[in-house]
């Protein structure tokens, strides 16, 4: 059977709840869509994060990579277009504080999504799950883990579906930060859909 990798993260900031940890936790070992899932949660962590990624495509070799991470303060599920070489942003779980440096030295400016980004929103829609493509997984471990990802299958010559998807906060989590909010039966519901488009 083929393998999804689907990574959430921990924690981070000011945001006592991921949604994507429970995600990432309650697929993992399931089957779904001919995928075997192999979910795992992900530090929030410029010097790790990225290389957790790497080190699972390769112990695993996935057939596709869905990573998730929390957009607090959207309303909808946003399967994000480019991942860009440049760490930037407030300061992560381990007090770094990176200011515009690029994640490989002699990386790609930017590379594209591989996951079907349009498809997997129409799909969205059409089960009345508010979606759109996003143009920037801004700087943070978000996109640094989605540039990884690609980079490793680019330098590998990999063709797998990979690439990035932002979802809104859980009802949990807006609790304590009032903003818009999902439930978490809803959130799960719509990451199956995206893996329903691979």
């Amino acid at each position: 059977m083929k393998k999804l990798l689907l990574t959430g993260f921990e924690a981070f900031l000011e945001f006592p709840i991921n949604p994507t940890t429970s995600i990432a936790q309650s697929l993992n070992g399931e089957q779904y869509n001919g995928y075997e899932i192999i979910g795992e949660v992900l530090t929030v962590d410029f010097h790790k994060s990225g290389k957790q990624l790497v080190e699972l495509m390769e112990q695993h070799k996935p057939d596709a990579i869905i990573s998730l991470g929390l957009a607090a303060g959207r309303n909808c599920i946003t399967p994000e277009r480019i991942a860009i070489n440049c760490n930037d942003g407030p300061v992560d779980n381990e007090g770094h504080k990176p200011d515009g440096e690029a994640i490989y030295e002699d990386g790609a400016d930017g590379y594209f999504s591989t996951l079907p980004i349009k498809k997997i929103v129409e799909r969205l829609k059409e089960e009345k799950l508010p979606a759109k493509i996003s143009n920037t997984a801004g700087a943070y471990l978000c996109n640094n883990v989605m540039y990884h990802g690609l980079h490793y299958a680019k330098q590998h010559g990999l063709t797998i579906p990979s690439g990035f998807i932002h979802i809104p906060a859980s009802h949990a989590l807006a609790v304590e930060k009032n903003m818009p909010s999902w439930s978490e039966e809803d959130l799960l519901k719509g990451i199956k859909i995206a893996i329903e488009t691979l």
